[in-house]
């Protein structure tokens, strides 16, 4: 078995000051790191993670290797790994297995390469860690299970997973996977919903992704957002924050299509128009998908739209824009910009495409802030401890993490930003937690 697989290694100096950054912007997870490196939580611990290979997730990455843990690391979207980071992780001694670009053979068997390990501990961003065990130990077979055969080769795989004490989930859209998986009693270990946590999605999801979302569009296009028609398909977290910047940066209109009424409703709340996307196809100029479902543009969609119009997507998988009936349809395609192919579509006009439909903001710019992962990411590492301690406790189920571990990573989080917050006085607390006191 390879102990690394990365595009170049010559890239780890450059990856080494990547990471660097990071580090400086991250104080919350390099105090646990501190914490880590004294206790040794992961000694002997083999973790296997499919994370976007970042400079944050290197932090992440070399925190749990601080800890004990040997880490075998596979990236969680084909164009979201910073080649330069992938280099100077192997140069130090973590398993990575990722580049830029890769075909989607390369993804799975990336994917393979991390489940080979045999871990006891998976994280992932996506499900595709977690997801491809249990399809191996259930016996389904996909292309997706083929190619990561191929790393992994054949094994006793309900074995194998049984032996799993927990993984962890970062986004919404790969809870949503474990919990059906739950619900139709296929889930064979403990998943951790990171994303459920408070100091991740209302900060990573909403603050993070609002700006990073912007930060892809406009390195990948540079066209002015001011006096332009945004057209939002969720109103998420992630909807919510990508609207937000949206006004910000000085959009005309900002119109946001929902099938949720409680959400469309909170939308109209906020002041942001809302529509069916039939309708929201005639006006926009710039569309961005954050639903985690499939087809949420499709071709009649475009067909609606001006000639012009930007597609990007900020959701997790590459579903979201019906990418294939563009591609079957188009008379022509090319790539006019870095990560911009422009389509011409039957009727004569052309659309414009942002990383393949990929999520935007990795495939197109660099992801998240690093003050906001360092929340997302202490929340992982404080995740797999938390595996760790309950030991047999923990059913197959999808878990919360306790709150007291959420609140304690806000309180890291304001001190190292300088800020400080009242507490409750021993009268207050009583007083809220009793119920005797009337009008």
């Amino acid at each position: 078995m390879v102990e690394s697989k990365v595009k170049d290694k010559s890239l780890a100096a450059k990856g080494r000051l990547q990471i660097e950054w990071a580090e400086s912007h991250m104080p919350v997870l390099m105090a646990i790191r501190e914490r880590f490196s004294r206790e040794k939580p992961f000694k002997g611990v083999r973790i296997a993670a499919s994370l976007h290979v970042t400079k944050e997730t290197a932090v992440l990455a070399k925190t749990l290797a601080a800890g004990g843990a040997d880490v075998y690391l596979a990236p969680s979207n084909p164009l979201s790994t910073q080649d330069d980071v992938a280099a100077a992780l192997a140069e130090e001694g973590i398993h990575v297995y990722a580049w830029k670009g890769m075909s989607n053979r390369e993804y799975y068997n990336a994917i393979g390469f991390a489940i080979s390990s045999e871990p006891i501990i998976t994280l992932d961003d996506g499900g595709d860690v977690a997801g491809t065990l249990h399809k191996l130990a259930l016996g389904i077979t996909d292309e997706s299970v083929k190619y990561a055969l191929e790393i992994t080769g054949n094994k006793d795989y309900v074995s194998l997973i049984k032996k799993i004490l927990g993984g962890t989930e970062e986004t919404t859209t790969g809870v949503i996977r474990f919990r059906a998986m739950e619900k139709d009693g296929k889930l064979m270990y403990p998943i951790i919903a990171v994303n459920d946590s408070y100091t991740k999605y209302l900060f990573d999801n909403r603050y993070g992704t609002g700006q990073s979302t912007w930060d892809g569009i406009i390195r990948a296009t540079n066209l002015l957002v001011a006096g332009k028609v945004i057209v939002i398909a969720g109103y998420g977290w992630v909807g919510r924050g990508v609207a937000m910047r949206a006004r910000g940066l000085g959009a005309r209109r900002v119109i946001v299509t929902e099938v949720n009424p409680i959400r469309a409703l909170e939308a109209v709340f906020d002041g942001f128009e809302v529509m069916p996307m039939n309708e929201a196809a005639e006006i926009g100029d710039i569309f961005i998908t954050a639903t985690g479902d499939i087809r949420v543009i499709n071709l009649d969609h475009m067909l609606r739209m001006k000639n012009g119009a930007v597609l990007a997507n900020t959701g997790h998988f590459n579903v979201e824009i019906d990418v294939e009936a563009l591609e079957k349809n188009a008379k022509s395609k090319r790539e006019i910009r870095p990560y911009v192919v422009e389509y011409l579509l039957p009727n004569g006009k052309k659309v414009y495409l942002i990383a393949e439909g990929r999520l935007v903001n990795l495939a197109a710019a660099e992801g998240h802030p690093s003050e906001v992962m360092d929340m997302s990411f202490s929340n992982q590492a404080l995740a797999a401890e938390y595996i760790l301690k309950n030991k047999g406790k923990l059913m197959p189920r999808v878990y919360r993490l306790p709150q007291d571990i959420d609140e304690e990573i806000a309180r890291l989080k304001l001190t190292s930003m300088g800020i400080r917050f009242d507490s409750l006085t021993e009268e207050q607390a009583k007083y809220i937690s009793s119920w005797e006191t009337g009008t």
